[in-house]
């Protein structure tokens, strides 16, 4: 399993390092890493992911109306430390998606205008397709960024978004199905702490408290189910990446970075 990174400022840090992968190699420790929000790090959060970890990367998958609510976090104003944005959301001017193209971005987060129906996971699950066929240049992108150096891949609570992306990334790297999907449910060990923080936050509070609190947990069957519709769609995550301009050089390079 993956190596968890305690720090003050953010609750759901861990290191990719270790995960095994199907030919008897491992995920190299300091590659990848994965967090919730990390917009209250201390400056000693900082130095430990920057100085100590080589941190020079950060992937930011959240919306452009999370970004503008909540202003610019601590590593924006590391030197060494490159912000990617990178929305998994529709967006465009002042608008945060195009089911809500009379929302403006500064009061809406953008997944609170999408009607699902259905069971919890089911809905989790269409929202992760939903991530795939609105910004595949994100998805595509983001696991570019990773070749880059140690990097950081967040959201907000550092499950949904975060989740798809770290999993396309372990899937090229050749982690078995079974450890992405213990690595995507390991944010349950987290989750109290991960929900107290950002209903600490009146941007995420309203959001969380409108929805029962086991809606949040991580479940095994929604990334199960997710991959499984991509297999079925595509042959594989490899597949759809390919669909959307993935190169083996791509493959190639992602396989050494976190490999070694």
């Amino acid at each position: 399993m993956s190596k968890w990174i305690d720090l003050e400022g953010a609750v759901n840090v861990r290191d990719l390092g270790g995960l095994p992968t199907t030919d008897g190699g491992e995920i190299r420790p300091g590659a990848l890493l994965r967090s919730d929000n990390l917009q209250d790090l201390t400056p000693d959060d900082v130095r430990r992911l920057v100085a100590d970890l080589g941190l020079r990367n950060v992937i930011d998958l959240r919306s452009e109306a999370e970004v503008n609510l909540l202003g610019p976090g601590p590593l924006t104003r590391e030197p060494a430390v490159t912000i990617h944005h990178l929305s998994l959301f529709t967006e465009g001017g002042r608008y945060t998606d195009v089911e809500a193209d009379t929302v403006d971005t500064d009061k809406v987060l953008p997944w609170q205008s999408r009607k699902d129906a259905g069971p919890e996971s089911d809905r989790s699950v269409l929202h992760y397709l939903a991530y795939l066929a609105d910004r595949p240049d994100s998805v595509v992108n983001a696991l570019r960024v990773i070749t880059g150096g140690t990097s950081i891949v967040h959201c907000a609570a550092g499950k949904d978004r975060t989740g798809v992306v770290v999993a396309f990334a372990l899937h090229v790297a050749g982690v078995p199905r079974e450890e992405i999907v213990a690595d995507y449910t390991a944010t349950g060990e987290r989750l109290e702490a991960i929900l107290a923080r950002l209903r600490s936050s009146p941007v995420y509070a309203q959001d969380l408290d409108s929805r029962p609190a086991d809606t949040h947990t991580p479940r095994a069957y929604t990334m199960e189910k997710f991959l499984a519709t991509i297999d079925e769609r595509f042959g594989d995550p490899l597949g759809w990446l390919e669909r959307h301009g993935w190169t083996d050089d791509d493959t190639t390079a992602l396989r050494t970075t976190l490999r070694g």
